[in-house]
């Protein structure tokens, strides 16, 4: 039932290490935070051990959500938010939170991983190379017609802007088929696909999308080269770094570049850095309590927990008709339907007002509470992971027909996966994308399908026990 969470290679005994570690370390920590952190260690580790054999979109759902409601708020409840904003320290007790929040998450990743198998995130490597080597063009029309529409959607408003920007990610589909596909790597048309994504986070200050792509973009160079457990080791090691020096320093380039109205360019990456060192440094604890804030969108689910019910009501699925209204309809069938970033819920939910250029959302955990209370949340969260698992099993077969497809997985997953999204442009993001790509695959059907000479099943069989 849930083979591809207990049937997969991993190593107890390190996991099993890391706990001592955690107890030696902190021997009074809460059985809750040490739980919570067990949960996310476990979902990182995953994600870890299945590099190499397939694109782990489930794995990296679950690790990004255990980071955000389980991970952070853990660093927070154990001393971090005592140098913390006041209005960013968590609002209810541990107990209360993690009594909803762990078995929350629990049920999300459960949902993921039902008779999954899988699916989705075995790439046919195979009949990628056949497919490449038949119609050697393509992969560079996708990466043309990728970064046109990436320039290109900036020039329109929100509707046309953003089919442009879905038909952008083609760019990544055309990388990863060159990766994957041909028999040499292509520098300079991965350059300029990579490139653009670091051009793009520089000038809009948001970094989520650079780590995002940086893992799947690794995910697909490790099905190429399969590398041992220690080059995986110390890319892990670097990609952490990497992404604790841009949560320290993004705050204050958002600052220079928004606020201030600074270039977004390496130079102003620099004077974030400069700041950043002259207020104490990385390991200073006021400027990692600042930071933590980053990965902790627990702190919403808190204010959410101690607003409702009792400033006000569950919305008893109407919050929730609200969001699935504008994930699923076009704004001609739902002209009032929310917005992306829509900042009232927040307010109305949660009691957080919200300036002009900040960005915040509740979240599924807390849109689930909001409709549901905790029991029911749990349950929601159990089938907004079966939701993301039946996609994924979609998109399996699928790649029965067109192999090429799954190489697609990831730009149909890319936003929804990330905690901090609100649920409806989530959910939307997936439903547009998914739509698109059945389109284009559905109507150019003769240039995508593939004629399977044999489909050896190596990625699964090696993955398991």
């Amino acid at each position: 039932m849930f083979d591809s969470l207990t049937n997969i290679k991993f190593n107890w005994y390190i996991f099993a290490g890391i706990a001592v570690v955690i107890l030696l370390l902190k021997p009074d920590i809460s059985p809750w935070c040490f739980i919570a952190l067990l949960i996310g260690i476990h979902q990182f580790m995953l994600i870890f051990y299945a590099f190499k054999y397939i694109i782990p979109v489930r794995y990296i759902a679950g690790a990004f959500l255990s980071l955000q409601m389980l991970i952070g708020p853990s660093f927070a409840y154990l001393g971090l938010d005592s140098a913390q904003y006041f209005k960013y320290r968590m609002q209810v007790s541990e107990v209360e939170y993690f009594s909803y929040a762990i078995p929350a998450t629990i049920c999300f990743i459960l949902g993921l991983h039902f008779f999954s198998k899988l699916k989705g995130e075995i790439v046919n490597q195979q009949a990628i190379k056949d497919y490449v080597a038949q119609n050697p063009t393509l992969a560079y029309l996708f990466i043309v017609i990728g970064v046109f529409n990436s320039i290109a959607a900036d020039f329109f408003g929100p509707g046309l802007g953003f089919v442009l920007y879905l038909i952008g990610s083609f760019k990544f589909a055309g990388a990863f088929l060159l990766i994957i596909g041909s028999p040499r790597l292509k520098p300079l048309p991965l350059t300029l696909v990579f490139g653009s994504i670091i051009l793009s986070t520089l000038q809009k200050a948001m970094f989520h999308d650079l780590v995002t792509w940086l893992i799947f973009i690794l995910a697909v160079f490790a099905l190429r080269y399969k590398p041992k457990d220690y080059v995986k080791l110390a890319f892990a090691i670097g990609l952490i770094a990497g992404v604790a020096v841009i949560q320290q320093l993004k705050a204050s380039y958002r600052t220079a570049t928004i606020a201030q109205g600074k270039a977004g360019d390496v130079e102003a990456f620099d004077d974030a850095f400069d700041e950043m060192q002259t207020s104490g440094g990385f390991f200073e604890k006021a400027n990692l309590a600042k930071h933590n804030v980053r990965i902790n969108q627990g702190f919403i689910l808190t204010n959410v927990l101690r607003h409702v019910p009792y400033r006000t009501a569950f919305a008893h699925g109407q919050e929730l008709y609200q969001i699935l209204e504008a994930a699923f309809l076009p704004r001609i069938l739902a002209p009032n339907k929310l917005d992306a970033g829509d900042k009232t819920l927040v307010f109305k939910y949660a009691g957080i007002s919200l300036r002009k250029h900040t960005s915040m959302s509740l979240g599924s955990m807390a849109d689930a509470y909001i409709n549901y209370g905790r029991t029911g949340g749990c349950i929601f969260m159990f089938a907004l992971g079966l939701f993301f698992n039946l996609t994924l099993i979609w998109f399996n077969k699928m790649g029965k027909k067109f192999p090429i497809i799954i190489l697609f997985v990831p730009m149909a997953f890319y936003f929804p996966i990330r905690p901090d999204t609100a649920l409806q442009t989530g959910l939307g993001h997936l439903v547009k994308c998914t739509f698109l790509i059945w389109v284009v695959f559905t109507y150019w059907a003769h240039i995508f399908e593939t004629r399977l000479k044999v489909f050896r099943k190596t990625s699964p069989t090696e993955l398991s026990v």
